[in-house]
């Protein structure tokens, strides 16, 4: 054998290992790149954001500027191995957990009523678990009520014996719904109850149920409201919050100073803003929970009106993204996961960025991926690891 042929012989297998990775129907051509790189493009302008918010606030990071930087990142690279795990177990193969992770959610925010529950910038909702980590298991009730009313919803549609969920299999996921709902009113974590709120209703809308559904449950949304306020469920800050929200010019150094505060800083940061690092709200430490909550106005100072646009033009690609996959699913259970994540997304977004600018109340809800938050993050990631999942089912023309 000459040495020619010897050595097209040795290298076929790597030609051909390189072959099937980017063959019509693997991995590397079914993913959504464009989703992902939205999403990688987040979480990097997220972290850089971050960062200016804490870096000269020693009452937070213990004297370590990188504290929140370091945190992060490993909640970053945390979350897209979720992601990664999710893609490939497939939202199909998780149907068979999803008992198990619904019941799992169920205990987390249960734990949060117990002794073991913690109270953060005034809200009951996190579990501390210590060397400065916490836990807010609501995150994780968001992707437990997706698939649990998506599996639901679907079964006898996408075996055929129906076209749409009839009455009962729509009360029954509605039913799966409650449960979490209150337990977490009663904490009471307003904000994640109208994220779920947001959920259902674009998980109902998905599903192809009768609009009647629909329209019962934004009025039951609304009369629940309304009951929940004569009844005095909400804490007094929450009810402050909307009072603030109705007449921002009720109390500006008091319940209305986040917002106050977040607006000067996105005001003064005109058409391309003052430069990283370089607000002087943000490096003032003028701003609370900058972070977190009111991240969007460092973003608003220091990246100015493009860059805050940008951020947003992201979003949108992934929720335009996420759209596209749920119109090209190929079963009714993949339309309403998708179309669930678009809700939650959409929703979360728009309050966050709204309560910044002071068109929407106060209800501490962080930014999708560009906000600090472990909890938040990884349940981010698993949802764009679920969407991946969806896409890479389709047809490849579709």
């Amino acid at each position: 054998m000459s040495a020619h042929s010897y050595s097209i012989r040795r290298f076929t297998p790597e030609r051909s290992a390189l072959g099937k990775l980017f063959a019509r129907d693997s991995i590397v051509r079914r993913m959504d790149w464009l989703l992902l790189f939205a999403t990688l493009a987040l979480c990097g302008i997220g972290t850089l954001l971050v960062y200016s918010a804490t870096r000269n606030r020693t009452n937070l990071t213990h004297g370590d500027q990188y504290y929140f930087l370091i945190r992060h990142m490993m909640n970053a690279g945390i979350g897209f191995g979720l992601a990664a795990g999710a893609m490939a177990i497939g939202h199909r193969r998780m149907r068979g957990v999803v008992p198990f992770f619904y019941a799992f959610s169920i205990l987390g925010v249960l734990a949060v009523l117990s002794p073991l529950g913690s109270t953060v910038n005034g809200s009951h909702a996190w579990i501390v678990i210590g060397g400065g980590f916490s836990v807010q298991p609501s995150e994780f009730v968001k992707i437990a009520i997706i698939i649990g009313m998506a599996m639901v919803l679907s079964a006898r549609v996408d075996a055929g014996d129906k076209v749409h969920p009839d009455h009962r299999t729509v009360l029954q996921s509605l039913g799966l719904a409650a449960v979490p709902v209150v337990i977490i009113m009663l904490m009471p974590d307003l904000g994640s109850v109208m994220v779920l709120g947001a959920i259902v209703l674009g998980v109902l809308l998905a599903s192809g149920a009768s609009n009647r559904w629909v329209f019962g449950l934004i009025a039951a949304g609304i009369a629940g409201a309304l009951l929940v306020w004569q009844l005095g469920v909400l804490d007094q800050y929450q009810i402050d919050r909307f009072a603030a929200f109705a007449n921002p010019a009720l109390d500006p150094s008091g319940v209305g100073y986040n917002t106050s505060q977040a607006r000067i800083a996105i005001g003064s940061g005109g058409l391309l803003g003052k430069g990283l690092f370089h607000g002087g709200q943000t490096t003032g430490q003028f701003v609370p929970e900058q972070q977190t909550d009111f991240v969007f106005s460092v973003a608003g100072e220091e990246l100015g009106f493009v860059g805050a646009a940008f951020i947003i033009s992201l979003l949108g690609i992934i929720l335009w993204r996420a759209c596209a996959i749920a119109r090209n699913a190929t079963d009714l259970y993949g339309t309403i996961v998708a179309a669930g994540i678009v809700a939650w997304f959409a929703f979360q977004s728009f309050e966050n960025i709204g309560m910044t600018l002071g068109i929407m109340p106060v209800a501490g809800i962080p930014l999708p991926f560009v906000s600090y938050g472990g909890s938040s993050m990884f349940a981010n990631c698993v949802a764009i690891g679920l969407l991946q999942s969806v896409r890479m089912q389709r047809p490849m023309s579709a």
